[in-house]
C-alpha cells in the first residue's frame, strides 16, 4: 500500500509540474527535460507513468474531468450554473485547470488531440439540460445538445477574453453576464427566478465540496463520537 501511495504522489507531482510548464510555455515549447526539472523526479519515474509529452498533455487535459463534479441539486438548472461557475472560479485559483484550458485552446499544438475537454464539457452540460427538461425547467423549444454546445463555445471565448484583459480576475463577472444573457432563452422564468447567479457562486460551491471531502475523510473519528 505504501508503494502504491508513493506512486500516486509521484504521478501527481509530475502532472503538477507538467501543468506549470504547459501553462507557461505552451505545448510546442514545453520539453520533457523542463518538466523533469520542475517535478524533481528521474526520467525513469516520469516514463513509468507517462510515455511521452503527448501523454503528459492528455493527463493534464483529463484532470479537468475530475473538476466538473458538483453537489447534486433538486434544480438541475442550478446544478448547471454551479458547474460553470465552479470552473470559472478554478480557472482563477487552480493551476491544473488553467494549464488544461491553455492546452485545449493552444492553436500551435498541431499534434495534440485537444477535442477531449470540449466533448466532455458538452456531454456534462447536455445531460444536465436533459435532466432539467425532464423536470419541466426548460422552455419548449430548447434542444439540450445545441444549448450545451453554445454554452461551451461561449465560455471558451469569454474565458480567453478575460485571460487577455485581466488574467482571469474579471472572469466570474463575465461568466455571470454570459449566463444572464443565455439562460432566459433556455429556462422558464419561474425557475430562473430561484437560481443563484452571483459572482461568488463558484467559490461557495468549492467550499461546499471541500467541506464534504473533509467529512468523508473522517468517518472513523465520527463513528467513535458518543451518541446523545
Amino acid at each position: 500500500m505504501a508503494k502504491q501511495d508513493r506512486a500516486i504522489r509521484t504521478r501527481r507531482t509530475i502532472l503538477a509540474a507538467a501543468a506549470k510548464v504547459f501553462e507557461q510555455r505552451g505545448y510546442q515549447a514545453a520539453t520533457i527535460s523542463e518538466i523533469l526539472t520542475t517535478a524533481g523526479v528521474t526520467k525513469g519515474a516520469l516514463y513509468f507513468h507517462f510515455e511521452s509529452k503527448d501523454d503528459l498533455a492528455q493527463g493534464v487535459l483529463a484532470e479537468q474531468d475530475q473538476r466538473l463534479v458538483v453537489p447534486r441539486r433538486p434544480c438541475r438548472t442550478q446544478e448547471l450554473v454551479d458547474v460553470v461557475m465552479l470552473h470559472a472560479h478554478r480557472l482563477r485559483t487552480d493551476p491544473m485547470v488553467r494549464a488544461g484550458v491553455r492546452l485545449s485552446l493552444d492553436q500551435q499544438a498541431h499534434d495534440l488531440d485537444r477535442s477531449g475537454p470540449f466533448l466532455r464539457w458538452v456531454q456534462v452540460l447536455d445531460q444536465l439540460l436533459d435532466d432539467a427538461r425532464a423536470q419541466g425547467e426548460l422552455l419548449p423549444h430548447v434542444v439540450p445538445a445545441e444549448t450545451a454546445e453554445v454554452l461551451v463555445g461561449s465560455f471558451a471565448g469569454v474565458q480567453a477574453m478575460s485571460q487577455a484583459i485581466s488574467d482571469y480576475q474579471d472572469l466570474p463577472d463575465r461568466v455571470c453576464v454570459l449566463l444572464r444573457h443565455v439562460l432566459p432563452t433556455v429556462v422558464l422564468s419561474s425557475v430562473l427566478a430561484s437560481i443563484d447567479l452571483s459572482r461568488t457562486r463558484g467559490a461557495v460551491v468549492l467550499a461546499e465540496l471541500d467541506a464534504d471531502a473533509g467529512a468523508d475523510s473522517r468517518p472513523a473519528l465520527l463513528e467513535r463520537q458518543p451518541v446523545g
